[in-house]
């Protein structure tokens, strides 16, 4: 489901969800080139079919740092891949974003 069709900075995070914008959203939050959407925390297959307009891709894992599979890693040769806490990488994605930096991002929502 799409959020929004344009990528905004989250201004706010926590209590399961994510606000940006004029929007809210309860749940994981995926953040593309092509927009804002619902996030089921496992499909890449989004960011795989839009890595040609993505040079970071920051992945939030929610309140501790988890690292993806390698599996998961491998699908991302060609993209800068930085796995952090979901609060750094709001952070992160809100800076690279500020900077014009052609950044996306994957969020586990967290409490």
């Amino acid at each position: 489901m799409k959020l929004l069709p344009q990528r905004r900075p989250i201004e706010a995070f926590g209590n399961g969800g994510f606000k940006f914008g004029d929007h809210s959203h309860r749940g994981h939050l995926l953040i593309l080139p092509s927009g804002m959407s619902a996030w089921d925390g496992a499909d890449y297959s989004w960011v795989l079919a839009e890595q040609n307009d993505i040079d970071f891709f920051v992945i939030g894992t929610g309140k501790s740092l988890l690292r993806p599979s390698l599996a998961v890693v491998k699908q991302f040769a060609t993209l800068q891949v930085d796995t952090m806490t979901t609060s750094a990488a709001v952070h992160s994605y809100n800076l690279m974003l500020s900077e014009g930096r052609l950044v996306a991002a994957a969020l586990i929502a967290v409490p």
